[in-house]
């Protein structure tokens, strides 16, 4: 039994007239005429029962309970859509992970009174999705039907603000990156973007302020934007909050936890340390789940951006500890896996600095960091967090400068091969989520988002040759910085001039035996052509002398031959 069922039946029996029932009248309905596997079906239910806050689940909670066709009992929270306590309409999203026949009933439960329908039934057929994303290994993620997954985008962190280029929405911003092969992004929650809990919003014209308990403008963008991304086959990382909104000189005037805003918390540390914070924020899990859970576009739930920012904030008056948010973490990690039915995967982000205890949360499935003006320490801390951890590591963000006061104009070549040098060193180690870097505006005005089409074609490549597996491959080289990973039967080899000069070296790598036949791959314009045949023999694999321009990168294909 999943934690919160039990949490649910204990709280119900402590009330004095506890009574429970089961109702023969229909009153739900199931919208979706035929359900598919992975693709949401809806369930609209009518109740006649009072409330004073539909979204509290400690007041009224309704449950949709299901037994999958191989007879495992699956949870999944309904929502509130309208009405009020005399006549309210409720909805379920579910997508189906099996096919066959699920039964199913709903769940009432109000303090003291337990009630549930009449048991129903539907068939669940297949279809040509793949599921939902999952850990996998260090390099990869995988969906449920086994296929490997390997994430390529960008931060996408938010549509255009009041003063910014109205171009940059979502509508414009993920049709070009789904075009242009890119397949994940990571987008935030806050007082200017998907204002979920944010009564007063800013810098934007997009959202207006509410007295509802969750901002609908949020909602309804945000039901959008999930469809959009679904139709497009991108996957999103949703980061629910940002470390400035817990930030006394940033935006915790007007978070809607803060007690001056009628919430419980007279102080950001009482927004983790809390009861009533934390029951409210459960409360916002709970609808995110109901609402949202059932897209596989959702390919990651987030907590906090750069929540290690708050921590270490230069006022020690307002400074939060690192066990309150570990701890934190861990009650919220915990709660929301017994709420999702999908499995989705859960993660939190840091951005230079470690929180104690955090990265080690069995609850955290993903480690992140993010990192700016250091892109060269990219594959050697991948590799230092995941033997000190043991768990998949992703870089939620990067780029070579995170200073928005400079002048971008002046260091444009630069931040363009950074831009390149990010995504080929997460593509050649391992992190199933290749660096995802920020100032989106800036390079889709630079005309750079093209380019994921190069790591694209090469992530598809790679895949296909080893299914998902991947090997390290030592490769020595001078002047140049080199990486080779064996994929199946296939060797593939990324060559890079960091430096600003033209460049010669050989370059060798640990392959002893066998005959390949040698491709170098210009990523500039995707372009292949057949270079000769290689060997392996006692000394390793020569590759012949390449010369390169600087800030530049290549690529070689090596493929097994008899020739």
């Amino acid at each position: 039994m999943k934690l919160y069922t039990t949490i649910v039946f204990l709280y119900s029996i402590l009330f004095l007239g506890f009574t429970s029932c089961t109702t023969d009248s229909k009153n739900y309905e199931q919208l979706t005429g035929t359900v598919q596997q992975y693709e949401k079906a809806e369930f609209r239910i009518t109740l006649n029962e009072p409330f004073t806050n539909p979204y509290d689940s400690r007041e009224i909670a309704l449950d949709m309970l299901l037994k999958s066709p191989t007879g495992d009992s699956v949870l999944l929270p309904c929502f509130f859509l309208k009405g009020d306590n005399k006549t309210s309409v409720w909805m379920a999203r579910f997508a189906p992970r099996q096919t066959g026949k699920y039964n199913y009933t709903f769940r009432l439960t109000r303090p003291g009174v337990v009630k549930q329908f009449t048991d129903d039934t539907f068939i669940a057929t297949s279809s040509n999705e793949d599921g939902f994303l999952h850990i996998h290994d260090f390099w990869t993620l995988k969906f449920d039907s086994g296929k490997p997954f390997r994430g390529i985008g960008e931060n996408v962190g938010w549509e255009s603000r009041s003063y910014e280029d109205a171009k940059y929405d979502y509508d414009y911003l993920l049709p070009t990156l789904s075009n242009n092969g890119a397949n994940f992004f990571r987008s935030w929650m806050a007082p200017n973007n998907f204002p979920l809990e944010w009564k007063k919003v800013s810098k934007t014209d997009r959202y207006k302020d509410t007295d509802e308990y969750f901002n609908m403008g949020g909602v309804n963008r945000l039901d959008e934007v999930v469809e959009l991304a679904d139709s497009l086959g991108l996957y999103m990382m949703l980061a629910f909050d940002s470390h400035n909104t817990l930030m006394e000189d940033r935006q915790w005037g007007i978070h809607n936890y803060n007690k001056a805003n009628g919430g419980p918390a007279a102080n950001p540390t009482e927004f983790f340390t809390l009861k009533e914070s934390k029951d409210k924020y459960k409360n916002r899990l709970r609808y995110l789940v109901a609402r949202w859970g059932y897209s596989t576009s959702i390919g990651a739930w987030e907590f906090f951006n750069e929540i290690d920012n708050a921590a270490f904030t230069k006022k020690d008056s307002v400074r939060i500890s690192h066990q309150a948010i570990t701890s934190w973490h861990k009650e919220m990690a915990t709660y929301l896996k017994s709420i999702d039915p999908y499995d989705h995967i859960v993660t939190t982000s840091v951005s230079h600095r470690e929180i104690e205890g955090l990265y080690a949360l069995d609850e955290m499935d993903l480690n992140q960091m993010h990192i700016y003006k250091r892109t060269t320490q990219i594959p050697k801390e991948i590799l230092m967090y995941n033997k000190r951890y043991s768990k998949p590591f992703s870089w939620g963000e990067f780029g070579y400068e995170w200073d928005w006061n400079i002048d971008f104009s002046t260091i444009t070549e630069e931040k363009d091969y950074d831009y390149k040098r990010g995504l080929w060193y997460g593509l050649f180690n391992p992190t199933p989520i290749l660096p995802m870097t920020w100032w989106w505006e800036f390079f889709d005005e630079r005309n750079m988002t093209p380019y994921f089409n190069s790591v694209s074609q090469i992530n598809d490549m790679m895949l296909r040759a080893g299914n998902g597996k991947f090997g390290k491959i030592p490769v020595q080289s001078e002047g140049l910085e080199a990486f080779s990973v064996k994929c199946g039967e296939q060797y593939f080899v990324c060559v890079l001039n960091n430096g600003y000069d033209t460049q010669k070296s050989d370059l060798v790598m640990e392959v002893h035996d066998g005959k390949y036949k040698m491709e170098l791959y210009d990523p500039d314009n995707r372009s292949i052509r057949t270079i000769g045949i290689a060997a392996g023999g006692s000394t390793g694999l020569q590759l012949p002398e390449l010369s390169m321009k600087g800030m530049d990168e290549m690529l070689y294909i090596l493929t097994p031959t008899t020739n």
